[in-house]
């Protein structure tokens, strides 16, 4: 059974020249930049470095190999969740600890990026040295999410979240730009040696801002016991039955649900649509590409951080009933869009309202699982609750062609918006949705 952890005032604010997480300020900097540092090398991995590669001749199979790769460690993020869970007792911070680790190993392995050489024969050692750096970056992104549920206040979990995704889309708009265009003028090895050096400027963050006020500032060693009055896991075994009882109870099940079928019907649509749009000529990549990432932008930057402070009043359960609604009315109105004559303009619309209010989901569903599963297990049954999210984007994108094939895009969103009605009447019953925090 997880207790909760005490929580801060929400307008706490920490000693002079000790900078704390608990202090709203220096929080909203280090979520900031440590999800900016983990989007801005998104943005060299996933974006820049694959055009980089393709213009040097590198094979397009090959390099899809190597996104497929370098992603694995995402996929595999709940098996970090027992270890930051188990062992906490640093004296450096329950969560800070392991977040300096992830993000120590992640810049030895940036540091390594140069030694795979560049040009398209180097695509095998830089997708072994992603690899292993997105290894502890889920180490360091599983960290922070435990220590957001530990220690931020339950009315600022609408803007924290909203601050992860602006940090993570921003990060990534950088790094796309920035990298693209040094990758042309200068080569790979230059865009490297500054991504580490960005990296190694986000690390001075964490290393400065305590979890909370009795720890140390850097020490290796450990208290004895699980500190800020968090009861110790006595075994592997006692973690993995509270876990099974975590994932019995009838509200997390549905939460499950949720976050597989939005996911799925987001991205199952979303992924036909954009290759529709190629295909048949309509819309040309560099085009589609541009108008993507500007929705992107604009989605996880104004509208997460709109959505953030607004859910905060109105609470997170309320707000993802009323964003699960707003779904089902954008996808209705895509599939009124695109059942008629098609323009540009109805297209472009049509990607807006597919995109961007499913993208918001996420700003209340976070908040919404946080407040649910406080307490001693948290880092593993968050990246569970995500592990969701990501098994029904798979999902969706494997699923996309076969539908594709047999339906128009009207229909497909059309279905979509059946789907997101069905989440929305299970988030309507909060009895069944939302139970008490314990059982």
């Amino acid at each position: 059974m997880s207790r909760a952890l005490p929580q801060p005032d929400s307008d706490q604010r920490s000693r002079p020249g000790r900078p704390l997480f608990t202090d709203p300020a220096w929080r909203r900097l280090t979520i900031l930049v440590l999800y900016g540092y983990q989007g801005l090398v998104a943005g060299f991995a996933v974006m820049a470095l694959p055009n980089h590669l393709a213009e040097l001749g590198a094979a397009p199979n090959a390099i899809g190999a190597m996104l497929a790769l370098i992603g694995l460690p995402w996929v595999l993020q709940p098996f970090w969740g027992p270890l930051v869970d188990r062992f906490g007792d640093f004296r450096t911070g329950r969560r800070r600890t392991w977040i300096m680790l992830g993000l120590a190993g992640a810049l030895a392995c940036l540091a390594g990026l140069p030694l795979a050489g560049d040009g398209a024969a180097a695509l095998g050692g830089l997708g072994v040295v992603l690899l292993l750096h997105n290894a502890c970056a889920a180490l360091l992104d599983t960290s922070v999410d435990a220590m957001i549920i530990d220690r931020v206040p339950p009315d600022r979990l609408g803007e924290t979240t909203a601050l992860t995704r602006a940090g993570f889309v921003g990060g990534s708009a950088l790094g796309a730009a920035l990298f693209s265009a040094l990758m042309a003028a200068h080569g790979l090895v230059l865009a490297e040696r500054l991504l580490l050096l960005l990296g190694l400027l986000a690390a001075a963050i964490p290393i400065l801002v305590r979890e909370d006020a009795g720890d140390a500032l850097l020490s290796l060693r450990r208290r004895g016991h699980m500190g800020h009055g968090l009861p110790g896991t006595p075994s592997y075994l006692a973690f993995l039955g509270s876990l099974l009882a975590f994932g019995r109870r009838r509200e997390i099940l549905a939460l499950l649900a949720v976050c597989v079928v939005e996911e799925f019907a987001t991205t199952a649509f979303g992924v036909h649509f954009g290759l529709d749009l190629v295909a048949t000529g309509r819309w040309d990549a560099t085009s589609l590409s541009q108008l993507q990432g500007g929705l992107t932008l604009a989605s996880g930057t104004v509208g997460a951080l709109s959505i953030g402070l607004w859910l905060d009043r109105v609470g997170p359960q309320h707000a993802l009933r009323l964003l699960l609604g707003t779904c089902v009315a954008a996808y209705t109105i895509t599939a009124l869009l695109l059942l008629g004559p098609r323009s540009t303009l109805l297209e472009a619309c049509a990607m807006a309202l597919s995109s961007v209010v499913p993208a918001l989901v996420f700003v209340s569903l976070a908040p919404a699982v946080m407040q649910i599963i406080r307490g001693t297990g948290a880092a593993t049954q968050f990246a569970l609750v995500m592990a969701a999210l990501n098994g029904g984007g798979i999902l969706g994108s494997a699923a996309s062609g076969s539908i594709g094939a047999l339906l128009p895009s009207w229909l497909i969103a059309l279905g979509g918006a059946i789907l997101f009605a069905l989440c929305t009447l299970v988030a309507s019953k909060p009895e069944r949705l939302f139970g008490s925090p314990e059982r």
